[in-house]
C-alpha cells in the first residue's frame, strides 16, 4: 500500500511527565526521541532548548498533565511554543492525560471552566492539532479550536476483560456513576452482561457520597468501570455499596490512575479482586498495589500517530 507523507519526517519530543511511556511509544515507532534541554532556574522559571532543528518536520510532543499539574502543564507550553518558533511543519500536542478535565462547566454561581482555558492555551503555545484519552466529558473536544483525535482505552480494557471473563461468575459491569452510564454500556454490550449503575451525589465541591445501587447484583462477579480514580473516595464507596447489595466478587477497570492523597491506602483496604488500569500517568512503585494490573496505552498512541503522519484513518483501528 503506498502512503501519502503530508508532512517531513515524524520527530518525537517528550517533557518530564512520563518518560516511560514515551520510551514505550518511541520504541513502538522505531523513531528516537528527540534530544531536549529542560532547564528550572532558580526561580522556578523553566527553559527549553532543542538538540536539533525540526524545521518542517511532523512533530508530536508526548506530556501528560498529572502531578506534579503546573509544572507539566507549564512544560508543554514551553515545549509546543519552542518548536512552533523552531518552523516544524506541523506541531500535535499528545497530552493522554488532560488537566482540569472535570472543569467543564458552569455547575456554580463564579466559578471558571478551566477545561476551556487548558484548550486555549495548548493552541495559543503553536500546537495545530491535539491527540488526547479519555475526556471527562465530551463538550470537551469543542473546546480545541483546531483539529484532534480524542481516543479511549476502552478498547484496551475491553480485550482484557474478554480474556477474564471464562473466571467470572454470571458477570456484571456496574458504572461507578450515572454520567459513565453510556461508557458503562458499551463494556456491556461487548462482554455481553447486564448493567447496572451506581447513584450518587456530590457535596462540599468535589465529596462524592455514594448512595444507591440500581441493578441486580446478588451472587454475581462485578465489574466497576471508571474514567478516572482520584482520590478513590467514590470508587470504594461504589465497591461497599456493591458488597452490601451481595457481590459475590469485586473487579475495577478504569482509565487514569490519578490515585492522589489517600488513594492507594483506601484500594489496599477494600475488599476488591483485582484493579485494572492504564499507564495514562506514571505509577510509582510505592502505589502499585498486588492486585493491580496496569496496561499500556502506548501501542495505540503510536499507531495513531503513525496514522496521522500518514494521512490514514485513524477510525478504521476499531472498526468505526
Amino acid at each position: 500500500m503506498t502512503t501519502r507523507v503530508l508532512y517531513g519526517e515524524i520527530q518525537l519530543y517528550a517533557g518530564t511527565s512520563h518518560p516511560e511511556l514515551a520510551k514505550e511509544i518511541s520504541d513502538y515507532l522505531g523513531v528516537p526521541l528527540s534530544g531536549i534541554d529542560l532547564i528550572e532556574f532558580p526561580n522556578e522559571n523553566l527553559f527549553c532548548k532543542l538538540h536539533q532543528s525540526a524545521r518542517g518536520q511532523d512533530v508530536y510532543v508526548l506530556q501528560s498533565t498529572a502531578a506534579p499539574v503546573h509544572r507539566n502543564l507549564m512544560e508543554l507550553l514551553i515545549i509546543l511554543q519552542t518548536l512552533k518558533l523552531d518552523s516544524v511543519g506541523r506541531l500535535t500536542s499528545v497530552v493522554p492525560y488532560l488537566c482540569y478535565a472535570r472543569s467543564d462547566k458552569k455547575d456554580q454561581p463564579r466559578v471558571p471552566i478551566t477545561a476551556k482555558l487548558v484548550a486555549d492555551m495548548i493552541g495559543v503555545a503553536g500546537a495545530d492539532r491535539y491527540i488526547t484519552m479519555d475526556l471527562h466529558a465530551g463538550q470537551i473536544q469543542g473546546f480545541f479550536n483546531f483539529p484532534g483525535d480524542s481516543l479511549t482505552a476502552f478498547h484496551v480494557l475491553k480485550d482484557y476483560l474478554i480474556k477474564e471473563l471464562p473466571k467470572m461468575r454470571n458477570p456484571v459491569v456496574v458504572s461507578a456513576d450515572l454520567g459513565f452510564a453510556k461508557k458503562g454500556r458499551n463494556f456491556a454490550e461487548v462482554l455481553k452482561t447486564p448493567l447496572a449503575f451506581i447513584e450518587k451525589r456530590r457535596v462540599d465541591n468535589g465529596a462524592a457520597e455514594a448512595m444507591n445501587l440500581i441493578g441486580d447484583v446478588k451472587g454475581r462477579d462485578v465489574i466497576i468501570v471508571d474514567d478516572e480514580v482520584d482520590t478513590a473516595g467514590s470508587i470504594c464507596e461504589a465497591v461497599k455499596v456493591a458488597r452490601k447489595a451481595g457481590a459475590r466478587d469485586v473487579r475495577l477497570a478504569f482509565v487514569h490512575p490519578i490515585l492522589s492523597g489517600p488513594a492507594i491506602e483506601r484500594l489496599a483496604a477494600a475488599d476488591i479482586t483485582e484493579i485494572l488500569t492504564t499507564n495514562t500517568v506514571p505509577i510509582p512503585p510505592e502505589k502499585r498495589l498486588p492486585n493491580m494490573t496496569v496496561l499500556s496505552i502506548a501501542p495505540m498512541l503510536g499507531e495513531v500517530i503513525r496514522r496521522a503522519h500518514e494521512g490514514r484513518s485513524v477510525g478504521q483501528m476499531f472498526s468505526e
